[in-house]
């Protein structure tokens, strides 16, 4: 099949599940979470992806107070910065990231400055100079204010930017933000974002003249 061709003039890019694989920590620290709480383990990971920990913790614990989700949240950032086991770069990660030095493009993720750091060091990833975390937004993904920030900071309209994004939460973020979304990987196809990629292999990148060319679903050369 063709490669799909997107222009723009910035990217906003996801951490968790788009440029590292940290599924294995995920999975560890939420079913401990939800064994804790008596909730069925599989129902919460179909929530935790993509969403800042409080807000899925507000999903799946409707009638609990903010400020115990918080409270919560702040510990389970802090387990989930020490368990860096089995997390590794998402295939092409790394050669992607390299093909964008020069062109305009952030760091748009649910985790925190620590987690993030931590995270992306972990897999042998660059840090974006441009970086939207959990301490920037009062929101969550689905909430596009993550996203918009992105596109502000960067000085590029929103109509103008891609995104590439793993989960539910984060593709309709991306897409109540104006923008066109890039799914990577197995979560995101079912929701229906504009083009999806298995990795970041399927994925070249050509920039001139201020103009970013996305070759999506081709090997990158």
């Amino acid at each position: 099949m063709p490669a799909t061709v997107l222009t723009a003039r910035a990217l906003l890019l996801d951490m968790d599940g788009t440029l590292v694989n940290s599924d294995a920590v995920v999975e560890r620290i939420w079913r401990r979470w939800a064994e804790r709480h008596g909730l069925d383990g599989d129902e919460v990971m179909r929530v935790v992806h993509g969403r800042q920990g409080h807000a899925s913790m507000a999903v799946l614990l409707p009638d609990r107070p903010m400020r115990q989700n918080l409270a919560d949240n702040a510990r389970m950032l802090a387990e989930e910065t020490a368990d860096l086991d089995g997390v590794i770069e998402v295939p092409g990660a790394a050669a992607f990231l390299a093909s964008l030095r020069g062109v305009p493009h952030a760091l748009v993720t649910s985790a925190d400055v620590a987690l993030s750091t931590a995270r992306m060091a972990a897999a042998g990833l660059p840090l974006p100079e441009v970086r939207v975390t959990a301490e920037s937004v009062g929101a969550s993904k689905p909430d596009p204010e993550g996203f918009l920030k992105g596109a502000a900071e960067l000085g590029i309209a929103p109509a103008d930017c891609v995104v590439f994004e793993d989960s539910g939460a984060g593709v309709a973020a991306g897409k109540a933000a104006g923008m066109r979304v890039v799914g990577v990987g197995p979560r995101a196809g079912a929701h229906d974002p504009d083009v999806v990629v298995p990795d970041l292999t399927h994925v070249r990148v050509e920039a001139a003249d201020g103009v970013i060319r996305l070759h999506v679903g081709a090997h990158a050369a």
